[in-house]
């Protein structure tokens, strides 16, 4: 398709741009003058439980569609494999240096190896225009701010437009269509998903003339059958149900396709419901939510949404200028920062575009966002879009509580939740763990918590709990919601607390408590007989999250009053834990208890950083430690370490946590250079939401920390940031924080805190101790003073 362009629609963005200056308002839109030919280009609509990805071609428009719980398989896959006998074999074969034999029997005597389940795309509407109509003056926009997506153009002497959202409240996807052409629109309207090799999806024809619906069930398996699986013919049964409603115009049903002539505007509204949500009541939740749905005008419709969608989006505004070159298209941009030019604004918006990623794949009711968020084209996706817990969920959800999101983070405690009440018969099963809970590194929609590994470098890993129950703890910090910590993260944080208790084995070596067998996340270590070994006699991510999940456990009974024989159990297992902060000869953080050397110098994952970020357990206060986190950074980048994706999203967290501006503001620029996608999905590649989460959390730790007991304002202000505000970020201790940046330095904080106290506010030197009234701003110069 051709499509041209006149210097009408340039000019006029560029007019709309300065008014928009010139009145002080501002949207965040990422627009394009061309339709999206690949997926990767296609914008993205979601309400937290539907979401869709519009590609905006004027002649065949394709709509993808999805849906979180499109998963196969159930809840009914056994509770996980081994014996607590193969356990205390291979702490024994470990012991004596034999780290072949123990990668191999881990997964031979633990792991569920052979059968992968993924999630699934919806399918496909597709909107096929009966002539290739030329175009001229086209289009495509996301409007972050309303949650829409639009598409403009014009066509011999007409005006077209189409316009996509998903509704929450409504949970429905509308997409409207018009033209300004007396004799409208022909075209034919079709459902349709890629083949599963279960049972097929069949498309058809409802009783009114104005409907269609896709039905089928989820039966893909990746993988092979064996002696403990269950059938792999079985899944989540789906309906997706496409309503159009035109004033004008003819709609006639053909063949599970809608045939729609001499239509001038119609609004089509699809619904998808799942066996998962509404077990065999699905078909008539669809049909319920169609019938309120086309009570409601387009109109009503889209200022409900956009109502909704604002109440998240509008708690936050971070301006860095540059909005001048919003005239240009997102990819133009996206190509200059590739140039090597700088562009802060789209700085700015990948920013709020991670919110509006979560708001739109995270509500409280849905599932967690997987590692696609919810936007999935494959039967098969990339790493089966599931549930990673070895970093990659946690990451999704880092920017929920600083980028005043909280009630976002609900559908990840809901998932956690369902993990660990498994994970309990997992611990009593494998391990022989009586009391408490665990969960490895990955899960699907079912909650497994038992290992799914073909390789013990990345899936013998024991602490997806542990690392997920952090985000109970910083939950309670961020809100400071009494009622949340006594009934929900203290049982979450004393059950991890009481596995690792009776987990840890004494060593008379060093006379500690000891991890053992242990893993760093994906990567391996060069064994004493010369071989490449993951599993390893102790780490420093699995103390350093031992550690703090005892800390946590600890300070929450404190705050709740609580002392018993748990709580005396933790404390003294605590201060015999072996350290997971140990600093090598070369100044360097060891990985392992022993300075191994690794095959992969450069790995993408620093999981020995955990006590820098995410955990707190490395400040500044802690020079020594300080030092060698920096120093173990340095070493990673020089061997060709945090490469692309999420893992680079990671260092610029470990940046700021350094108080390293300069280097965070290199890990940007190289971030945008190789790991964003032209519609700004981010790339690893491939698509992994992670990274846009990512990057999200680390403009905002950029800016403001609050993991050391005080706030600490713009700790590593990127060096090309030169003026700039952000209005909205949460502190711990339920503070929301408005910061105004000129020339590089602070001019301006405002302060609100829903309770009334006391808090440490810092400055680069600068130190202040400062009252806080209940619900009432207080205002700060450059100073720290009034």
């Amino acid at each position: 398709m051709k499509i041209r362009y006149s210097a009408f629609c340039i000019c006029f963005l560029l007019l709309l741009t300065a008014c928009k200056e010139e009145e002080g308002i501002y949207t965040d839109k990422l627009w394009y003058d061309q339709p999206a030919e690949h997926w990767m280009e296609a914008l993205p609509v979601g309400n937290g439980r539907l979401g869709a990805m519009v590609f905006g071609d004027p002649n065949h428009e394709r709509i993808q569609l999805n849906e979180d719980s499109m998963w196969p398989g159930g809840p009914d896959w056994g509770d996980g494999r081994g014996t607590p006998q193969d356990l205390e074999e291979i702490r024994k074969l470990l012991k004596q240096g034999r780290t072949r034999e123990v990668d191999s029997l881990m997964v031979e005597r633990f792991s569920y190896k052979t059968i992968v389940r993924s999630h699934q795309t919806m399918g496909e509407l597709y909107i096929d225009f009966l002539e290739d109509k030329s175009v001229e003056n086209y289009s495509r926009e996301l409007n972050l701010d309303e949650g829409v997506v639009t598409i403009t153009y014009s066509s011999e002497g007409h005006e077209y437009f189409q316009t996509v959202f998903a509704s929450n409240p409504d949970d429905v996807l509308v997409i409207e269509l018009s033209t300004t052409n007396p004799n409208g629109m022909d075209f034919n309207l079709k459902l349709d998903r890629p083949k599963d090799e279960g049972r097929p999806t069949v498309t058809t024809n409802n009783p009114s003339d104005n409907e269609i619906s896709m039905m089928g069930m989820v039966t893909q398996f990746n993988g092979k059958r064996d002696s403990k699986s269950l059938p792999l013919d079985y899944g989540v049964q789906f309906e997706t149900r496409l309503r159009v409603e035109s004033e004008t115009g003819i709609i006639s049903p053909n063949n599970g396709q809608l045939a729609l002539k001499n239509v001038k505007k119609a609004k089509l509204l699809i619904v998808e419901n799942t066996s998962f949500y509404h077990a065999q009541g699905y078909e008539q939740k669809n049909a319920e939510t169609l019938a309120k749905a086309s009570n409601q005008s387009f109109e009503t419709l889209l200022k409900t949404h956009k109502k909704d969608h604002q109440r998240f989006y509008n708690r936050v505004d971070l301006d860095l200028g540059g909005k001048e070159l919003d005239s240009l298209p997102i990819n133009e941009r996206l190509q200059r920062m590739k140039d090597g030019f700088d562009d802060p604004d789209l700085g700015a918006k990948l920013f709020q575009f991670g919110r509006y990623l979560l708001i739109a794949s995270s509500r409280p009711g849905t599932n967690p966002a997987n590692l696609q968020g919810i936007w999935n084209e494959h039967i098969t996706a990339p790493w089966n879009a599931d549930y990673h817990l070895n970093i990659n969920l946690q990451m999704n959800y880092w920017p929920a509580e600083v980028t005043n999101l909280s009630e976002l983070h609900q559908p990840f405690f809901d998932f956690l939740d369902k993990v660990l009440e498994r994970g309990k018969v997992t611990a009593q099963k494998q391990y022989g763990i009586e009391r408490g809970t665990m969960a490895h590194h990955a899960s699907d929609l079912w909650a497994t918590p038992f290992m799914r590994a073909e390789q013990a470098y990345w899936g013998s890993w024991i602490h997806g709990g542990g690392w997920g129950v952090q985000h109970y703890w910083e939950h309670y910090r961020f809100t400071q919601d009494e009622e949340f910590l006594r009934n929900r993260a203290y049982p979450t944080l004393k059950g991890l607390a009481e596995f690792y208790l009776d987990w840890l084995v004494w060593d008379e070596k060093s006379k500690r408590w000891v991890s053992v067998p242990e893993t760093s996340p994906e990567n391996s270590y060069i064994a004493p007989n010369g071989k490449p070994a993951a599993v390893s006699y102790g780490s420093a991510m699995g103390h350093q999250i031992i550690g703090e999940v005892f800390d946590n456990v600890l300070e929450a009974s404190e705050i709740l009053g609580i002392e018993d024989d748990f709580t005396r159990e933790v404390t003294a297992k605590r201060d015999k834990l072996f350290p997971g902060v140990v600093v090598g000869e070369d100044g360097r953080l060891l990985e392992w208890n022993e300075p191994y050397e690794e095959p992969e110098k450069g790995h993408r994952h620093m999981s020995h950083l955990y006590a820098l970020h995410p955990g707190d357990e490395i400040t500044s206060d802690n020079t020594e430690a300080f030092a060698a986190a920096q120093r173990t950074i340095d070493y990673r980048l020089q061997h060709g370490g945090a490469g692309t994706g999420w893992s680079r999203a990671w260092m610029i967290n470990l940046n700021a946590r350094l108080l390293d501006a300069t280097s965070a503001t290199e890990n940007i620029k190289k971030f945008f250079q190789i790991s964003v996608a032209d519609n700004l999905f981010d790339e690893h590649p491939p698509f992994q939401i992670d990274g846009n989460f990512g990057y999200t959390a680390a403009v905002a730790e950029l800016l403001l920390q609050s993991h050391e007991g005080f706030i600490r304002l713009l700790p590593a202000l990127p060096v090309n940031w030169k003026n700039g505000s952000i209005k909205g970020l949460k502190a711990r201790g339920d503070i929301e924080v408005d910061i105004e940046w000129k020339d590089g330095v602070l001019w301006q904080v405002g302060l609100r805190a829903n309770a009334k106290k006391s808090i440490r506010l810092k400055y680069g030197e600068m130190e202040v101790q400062v009252n806080l009234p209940k619900n009432k701003k207080v205002l700060l110069n450059g100073n720290l003073s009034r």
